[in-house]
């Protein structure tokens, strides 16, 4: 059996983000090794709303997975496929991560997002993706951006339909995490 081949890429080599965007009191930047003990505690804080969606977010919580993922965000980085930015408050405290990845193929990037439990509902994660669309959508040769999340993560879902992404289309996978149903939305910019 053959693997599957990787989409063909959307960014031409050397074609990368800015490492840090400010937004109105936040303040997204490239997680380093130094991060890992503040990631470590904001993934264990929201565990609990976590563990349902994100098929990474297991029990237990350990901080060599959080090490792991800044490791993989720097390798990612520099080979030009995932773009991971840290959530920062205005006290510089970590409320969660947002990223752009290069595997939808020619033309379109991919947003996802998580952000800590007691971080919710004050519009940051809506800010920080309507932010990272606009730098997605500025970068040479990308036309759309997406974002995919299961129909039941209803609040997910409310951060493209918010920012006026359109529902392109439903489709049926094998669930990959506990509250998944298995229909996988794919949220595309207008």
């Amino acid at each position: 059996m053959t693997e599957p081949a990787d989409p063909p890429r959307a960014l031409t080599p050397g074609v990368v983000p800015p490492e840090t965007v400010d937004l109105d009191g936040y303040h997204l930047r490239r997680p380093t090794l130094d991060d890992t003990d503040a990631l470590h505690q904001a993934v264990k804080a929201s565990f609990a709303e976590l563990h349902p969606w994100m098929p990474w977010c297991t029990e237990p919580v350990e901080s060599v997975q959080q090490r792991e993922f800044i490791e993989r965000s720097e390798t990612s980085w520099a080979a030009g496929t995932t773009f991971n930015w840290l959530i920062m408050d205005a006290g510089g405290d970590l409320i969660g991560t947002i990223g752009l990845m290069d595997r939808i193929g020619p033309g379109g990037l991919e947003i996802g997002y998580w952000l800590r439990s007691d971080a919710t509902g004050r519009g940051v994660v809506t800010r920080a993706t309507a932010r990272v669309t606009d730098i997605a959508l500025a970068l040479p040769g990308i036309e759309r951006v997406e974002i995919h999340c299961d129909a039941a993560n209803v609040r997910s879902a409310a951060v493209p339909r918010r920012l006026g992404y359109r529902l392109d289309r439903e489709t049926q996978v094998e669930p990959t995490a506990p509250g998944e149903s298995g229909l996988s939305q794919y949220w595309i910019t207008p």
